[in-house]
């Protein structure tokens, strides 16, 4: 049973992809080409270089998330920078390419210069990666080949015509990360640096330029989970798994078990729906329509 997946962004809320290619993998579905964006593309990287799940999860958790952020001096401006996770992912993707990986693959960014989608799929994998990951003003962009990159998930949260481009005969399991429509506005916490005590915090979030950015980031995440149903009723992936994680906020520190678990219990609610796209009546269905579009 061959798929073709994509894999979509949402910082924290990203390890339970995890969850969700251990149970393909666990039920003998076999991930024949992958696309990701953000903290998906991140994952997508490490699956597309061989590591399965359980070593995907064991790598993420032996990181201590406490030193993800800082600035290097090199960096584009951004409200936060991402050295900490750069540096880490150095000693595991650094000299890494494209080239390197067992399945085809692709990352997905946008070049603020072109205002355009751009499909990286050659070249350094920690660039991509990087580029892939840069959330607009908090993570600082990144610069390949005059383009000035950041968060695929910005044109497109979900990458699935990415997937099914990589397949155009599998079908495509997107694995979406945003609440859908309706559900609350979701605003985020930013980390605190250790330095600066919590009462300081506190105080601060109370001031009137605090309050507003809420509204701003709030407003943003509303934008997102709009692009994101659009880009999926147009680009329509044969499955939707859409794990249960509203609750968890962009930047938070988790468990990566826990969040891995939540995609786990997603796959396990749409696997009958699955499989039922690899019943002999819809294979043979896929064949015609391929056949016909040849």
């Amino acid at each position: 049973m061959e798929i073709s997946l994509a894999l979509g962004g949402g910082g924290s809320k990203g390890n339970a992809h995890i969850g969700v290619l251990r149970r393909l993998e666990q039920h003998g579905f076999k991930v024949r080409a992958i696309a990701g964006t953000s903290f998906g593309a991140l994952v997508t990287a490490f699956y597309a270089l061989g590591y399965t799940p359980d070593e995907i999860e064991a790598t993420f958790s032996s990181f201590d998330q406490n030193k993800i952020y800082g600035h290097a001096p090199e960096d584009e401006p951004s409200f936060m920078g991402i050295a900490g996770g750069a540096e880490w992912l150095e000693t595991r993707l650094g000299g890494k390419t494209f080239a390197d990986l067992k399945i085809p693959c692709v990352l997905t960014a946008v070049d603020l210069n072109s205002a355009k989608e751009v499909l990286l799929s050659e070249g350094s994998l920690l660039d991509a990666v990087l580029a892939s990951a840069a959330i607009p003003g908090i993570f600082p962009a990144r610069r390949i080949n005059n383009m000035e990159l950041v968060d695929g998930g910005t044109l497109d949260p979900v990458p699935v015509a990415p997937a099914r481009a990589l397949a155009p005969n599998l079908p495509v399991v997107a694995v979406a990360l945003n609440a859908p429509m309706g559900e609350p506005a979701q605003s985020w916490s930013l980390p605190r640096p250790k330095y600066v005590p919590q009462s300081i915090t506190d105080r601060l979030s109370k001031m009137r330029y605090a309050q507003a950015i809420d509204v701003v980031l709030r407003s943003v995440d509303i934008m997102n989970r709009a692009v994101s149903e659009y880009r999926l009723e147009v680009d329509k992936p044969e499955i939707l798994i859409r794990p249960a994680v509203s609750d968890v906020e962009t930047l938070e520190q988790v468990s990566i078990g826990e969040i891995a678990k939540r995609g786990e219990d997603a796959f396990d609610s749409v696997l009958p729906e699955l499989m039922n796209l690899f019943s002999w009546q819809n294979r043979l269905a896929r064949a015609v329509k391929s056949w016909s579009q040849s």
